[in-house]
């Protein structure tokens, strides 16, 4: 017999090794985690991205804290970025610094909330109805920064004693400078 139990103590691991064949495959079994696992999916980012629609739109842009536009919008929805709203049926009022309201229609527009970036596409329409002139296009961009409006496609400008044809236009609301480029013809 043994006369120290403390000499006992080998044996307990010693009966763990002999005996792993019966109870390691149950544990392991027990022990592994269920559901599957990708590794590739676990490290890329969760883009989320939020999409919206939404009908009788108002949005107005306003510097200094005085209102500038307000752009009246039958509908608006996301466009390609979460930072643009694309709209159609754009119906705008340029009200500025100008004593003559200015209204502008098109069948759809954009706008780029970042850059404060307003393009209006497909039959736009400026009219200035105290000054009796109307303004045709198919693209017209409003660059609020630099309160510059560009039109980079063919326009015709009617009013009561001339009409202008160009190739494209550049209006500078600050200074009101007209800058026609492409073949301009003027009939008065």
């Amino acid at each position: 017999m043994i006369k120290n139990p403390r000499n006992l103590l080998w044996f307990i691991p010693l009966l763990l090794f002999v005996t792993s064949p019966l109870w390691k495959p149950p544990l392991s079994a027990f022990l592994q985690p269920r559901g599957s696992y990708d590794p590739d999916g676990a490290r890329e980012p969760v883009k989320q991205e939020q999409s919206f629609v939404m009908d009788a739109v108002t949005i107005t842009m306003s510097s200094w804290g005085r209102v500038e536009w307000i752009v009246n919008a039958r509908q608006a929805f996301t466009g390609k970025s979460d930072k643009e709203i694309g709209m159609l049926d754009v119906d705008a009022l340029y009200t500025g610094e100008e004593k003559e309201h200015t209204r502008i229609t098109s069948e759809r527009g954009l706008y780029d909330l970042d850059k404060s970036h307003l393009v209006l596409i497909d039959n736009v329409v400026v009219d200035k109805p105290v000054s009796q002139q109307q303004l045709y296009t198919d693209l017209l961009h409003y660059y609020n920064t630099e309160k510059l409006i560009v039109s980079p496609g063919k326009v015709r400008i009617n009013g009561p004693d001339f009409t202008i044809r160009a190739g494209r236009l550049e209006y500078d609301l600050v200074s009101r400078g007209y800058d026609f480029s492409k073949r301009v013809i003027c009939e008065f």
